[in-house]
């Protein structure tokens, strides 16, 4: 009898947390976005109060166990290494169009936040509205086109930290500088403008003769920042990871009456009839890990793949939540698909310690 009971509060807090976990993205949006409630909040408070429940507590404890679980097993047992070979040998083949993908993500965003007046970040207007909307409309435009792809990429990445120098909120927004470095580091890739320019210019065309860019500015440009292409995963995944810890932990934990606001906003406890403190905090940690996964490089296209998932239930479940402001993100976790982590990362060790047993493996055989 007792072990039946035992058995059952096992399950339903096994239910609690993969329910939770699964829409941990709900409460997953930029705070500032969906709720005008102002005042964060006394942080140590809430955590005391959070932290001090036994049932949070045992979801909690059994969520990161889960995880470290999942993590431990898998690089022990390994399963479906075919299929996970042809995922990252298929999601790599796709390189050559990172450049175009790029120019998207930031592209788009730039469009529509001319268009509504924003500077970057919704939550963020300026006193000269008429820059706002031309300067948003004309980047963003630009690198949809491809065209002087590296230096409007250049141009936005230095608009952005002059901003933000003077208005904090724009960190909301900090995903544009890893896009713009890795814009400036690929340049426009193709299909793009500066590809078909620099066809015309180098071949013996009409153009060439009179061609005012491409070997001025383009070439010099392209001469420098050569040889930095393999950072781009680094620059990506950094800037991700930054931006997952900060909305985790700053914009959650560390500023609780919002993000409880969100939560009665949108009556996500009759979603998970859990406490909505437990809601932030699952929040919360659960960005805060996926971004610090992203800073180490570790497990990074499955940690870009919930994050694809978190932002996807944020889209869905916060009806009101400015996707616009969001299209920044899909794409540059969509690039991290492609990309993975790159050099100076957990995965380049592993990846490095599979082909030393690799290798190890193909030398007894030989030996045999």
């Amino acid at each position: 009898m007792n072990q039946g009971r035992v058995g059952a509060r096992i399950g339903s807090l096994a239910s609690v947390v993969l329910v939770l976990l699964a829409t941990a993205g709900r409460a997953s949006a930029h705070v500032k976005y969906v709720t005008t409630e102002s005042g964060a909040g006394d942080a140590v408070e809430f955590l005391v109060s959070a932290l001090s429940d036994p049932f949070a507590l045992a979801v909690l404890g059994a969520g990161g166990v889960a995880v470290l679980a999942a993590v431990v097993l898998y690089l022990r047992v390994r399963p479906a290494r075919r299929d996970v070979t042809v995922f990252r040998e298929t999601m790599a083949g796709y390189d050559d169009l990172l450049p175009w993908l790029l120019r998207l993500s930031v592209g788009l965003p730039l469009v529509g936040a001319g268009f509504a007046g924003y500077f970057f970040s919704p939550v963020v207007h300026t006193a000269a509205p008429t820059f706002t909307r031309l300067f948003g409309i004309g980047v963003g435009f630009l690198l949809l086109f491809g065209f002087g792809t590296r230096l409007v990429a250049a141009a936005g990445l230095l608009a952005y930290l002059v901003g933000l120098a003077f208005e904090p909120a724009l960190f909301l927004a900090v995903e544009y500088v890893p896009g713009f470095l890795a814009i400036v580091l690929l340049g426009g890739g193709r299909p793009s403008a500066d590809h078909l320019v620099s066809r015309l210019a180098a071949a013996d065309t009409a153009y060439s003769r009179v061609d005012p860019f491409y070997r001025a500015v383009a070439v010099p440009f392209v001469r420098r920042t050569r040889g930095y292409g393999s950072l781009v995963p680094v620059v990506l995944r950094v800037g991700l990871g930054i931006s997952f810890v900060y909305l985790g932990v700053v914009q959650k934990l560390l500023n609780p009456g919002e993000a409880l606001a969100v939560v009665a906003k949108y009556h996500l406890t009759a979603v998970v009839p859990v406490a909505p403190e437990l809601w932030v905090v699952g929040a919360g940690l659960t960005e805060a890990l996926v971004g610090l996964a992203l800073l180490a490089g570790a497990f990074t296209r499955a940690a870009a793949a919930v994050s694809f998932l978190l932002f996807t239930t944020t889209l869905f479940g916060l009806p009101d939540d400015p996707v616009l402001a969001h299209i920044s993100l899909f794409g540059l976790v969509s690039a991290l698909l492609v990309t993975g982590a790159g050099p100076l990362s957990v995965d380049a060790s592993l990846r490095d310690g599979e082909d030393a047993e690799r290798d190890g493996r193909d030398a007894a055989a030989t030996a045999d």
